[in-house]
């Protein structure tokens, strides 16, 4: 069976905390997963990510270094819809290490493709310095980021086993 949702991290391993989503579904690929489901690490390489999504996925999750302002290590979920609404410049939540999912979204319509649902399950970084190696308070936030994941990887699953049962 065709996966029909990617679970993609993002991030530059060299940039500290940005290697968070990088980091989170290296955890994630040694787990059981929905068949439908295929888990990828794309550190910065955006022009693959919009290539592969012409497969025909039908959900992205992004896994990602989203500063938002809030505690370093704190998790959150955004829903971008289509991601059709994500254009011009990148807010800075999205674009922490230049990985600019508005073009990537942008590429993929060009190219014919298109993604019906896309999500950024985010973590707040401490530090995107020249360095490797995540901080506490981001390490740390690993397992719930996983458990937000999981849940939307849940959710999606049924929705789009549906959908293409129809």
């Amino acid at each position: 069976m065709t996966p029909r949702i990617l679970v993609a991290g993002v991030g530059n391993i060299f940039l500290g905390d940005d290697a968070f989503g990088v980091e989170a579904v290296r955890a994630l690929s040694s787990e059981e997963l929905p068949e439908r489901v295929r888990v990828a690490d794309y550190g910065t390489s955006g022009m693959h990510l919009a290539f592969d999504l012409l497969d025909g996925f039908e959900a992205l999750i992004l896994v990602d270094a989203t500063p938002r302002g809030e505690e370093p290590g704190t998790v959150s979920l955004l829903d971008l819809g289509d991601g059709t609404g994500v254009t011009g410049s990148v807010p800075a939540a999205l674009d922490a290490h230049g990985m600019q999912p508005d073009a990537v979204l942008r590429l993929l319509g060009e190219l014919g493709g298109r993604v019906e649902k896309v999500f950024v399950v985010g973590c707040e970084p401490s530090d995107v310095e020249h360095r490797t190696g995540l901080s506490d308070p981001v390490r740390e936030a690993i397992p719930e980021a996983l458990r937000v994941v999981r849940t939307l990887v849940r959710e999606l699953a049924v929705t789009t086993a549906t959908t293409e049962e129809v």
